[in-house]
C-alpha cells in the first residue's frame, strides 16, 4: 500500500496528538511545581518562610563556612542593636578589629579592608588615559593598585553592604553543595590581598 506525503503528514500528526494525550495524564498539578502550596495566581493566601536570624550572641555562635574562596562570610551572630552602621558608629570593628579579635575569638578584618584600590586615573584634555601618571593604552590590562591604609578604608566601612546574618528558615531545599578551597585555611581566613591581580596581564 502506497501512502502520499499529505497522508503521511496526518499520520505523523495524529500519533503527536496520542502521545500528548498521554504526556498529559501524567502531569503534575502547578502548586506542587514549588516550595509553596498556594496558587501560583495570586499573592492571597502565600506567605513565605518566616525569616530567623540566628539570635546567639556574638562570641556564642558557630561560624558559618564561606560559599566560595574569599567570599565574604556570614554573620552567625544575633545583630540586634549593632545596624545600621554610621559614619560615627560601626560596632563591628569592636570585635573584628585585627589588632583584638583573636583576643575575641573573632574572625579578624582582612587586609583588604585596610588598602586602598582605588587608582589615580585621569583622562588628559587629547584622550590619553593615565593611571598614578603613567600612560595606559587598555583598560582591561590595568592591574589593581594597592595602597595600605592606616584605617578601615572607606569602601569598607559600611560592613553589611557585604555581610549579612544567615535566615534559619526550614523551608528551604536541602543543600548539597560542597564547597572546594584551595587550601584548607581559606575556609576561615582570606587571601584575597594575595591574589587581587590574579588573571590580568
Amino acid at each position: 500500500m502506497k501512502l502520499g506525503k499529505l497522508t503521511l503528514g496526518i499520520i505523523t500528526a495524529a500519533t503527536l496528538i496520542v502521545v500528548n494525550c498521554a504526556a498529559a495524564e501524567k502531569t503534575v498539578s502547578e502548586e506542587s511545581l514549588g516550595l509553596r502550596t498556594t496558587t501560583i495566581y495570586t499573592e492571597d493566601k502565600t506567605t513565605g518562610d518566616k525569616t530567623q536570624y540566628g539570635d546567639k550572641a556574638a562570641g556564642t555562635s558557630t561560624k558559618i563556612a564561606r560559599a566560595f574562596e574569599n567570599a565574604p562570610p556570614m554573620i552567625p551572630h544575633d545583630v540586634e542593636g549593632m545596624l545600621p552602621i554610621t559614619i560615627d558608629n560601626n560596632q563591628c570593628t569592636m570585635c573584628h578589629e585585627p589588632s583584638v579579635a583573636p583576643s575575641m575569638g573573632a574572625t579578624p578584618i582582612p587586609k583588604t579592608h585596610f588598602t586602598s584600590f582605588r587608582p589615580e586615573t585621569k583622562l588628559t584634555e587629547d584622550g590619553t588615559m593615565l593611571q598614578e601618571g603613567k600612560q595606559i593604552n587598555n583598560t582591561s590590562d590595568i592591574k589593581t593598585v594597592e595602597k595600605p591604609l592606616e584605617t578601615l578604608a572607606g569602601a569598607r566601612f559600611n560592613c553589611s553592604q557585604c555581610h549579612a546574618p544567615q535566615s534559619e528558615g526550614t523551608d528551604a531545599p536541602k543543600n548539597n553543595f560542597a564547597t572546594e578551597f584551595r587550601s584548607e585555611g581559606l575556609n576561615g581566613h582570606s587571601n584575597l590581598i594575595d591574589t587581587i591581580n590574579e588573571g590580568v596581564k
